[in-house]
């Protein structure tokens, strides 16, 4: 029995996928050749395909710029308070909306900046805060 179970496990695990994982892994390194990778450690390479995943939120306040604003405007107050007690699993909703990803690659928060911008709209309070992902701008009304 422990042979067949063996033989059985093999099977489904190694001998059934080999041909598309050799498929797979022929187009991976066409595009990612594998002297471009191994010089990273298994934690590195997968920091640098994922991203991060934890984050020092303090830092993202930190690194923000501001048009049409000061950084102690009541606005940008607010805005911080409030973000600052969001759960974490809220705050990288938050980088999703912002970037397009609740991951930040390459060093992390360390160096991801983004603007908080005003939209000069005519009636703030009738209007949402809306984000340009691509120039990394949260467009906040007052």
């Amino acid at each position: 029995r422990k042979e067949y179970v063996d033989l059985y496990v093999n099977y489904v695990f190694n001998k059934s996928v080999q041909k598309p994982f050799e498929d797979f892994m022929q187009g991976f390194l066409r595009g990612c050749p594998a002297r471009n990778w191994k010089m990273f450690l298994p934690e590195e390479l997968q920091v640098l395909l994922q991203g991060y995943t934890t984050f020092d939120w303090h830092l993202l306040e930190k690194n923000a710029m501001y048009r049409q604003y000061k950084k102690l405007d009541q606005t940008i107050r607010n805005f911080w308070t409030v973000f600052h007690k969001l759960s974490e699993e809220k705050k990288k909703m938050f980088l999703a909306f912002l970037s397009g990803s609740d991951r930040i690659t390459g060093y992390g928060l360390e160096c991801f900046r983004f603007w908080i911008a005003d939209p000069q709209v005519a009636n703030p309070d009738e209007s949402s805060p809306y984000a340009s992902t691509c120039s990394l701008v949260l467009f906040l009304p007052r």
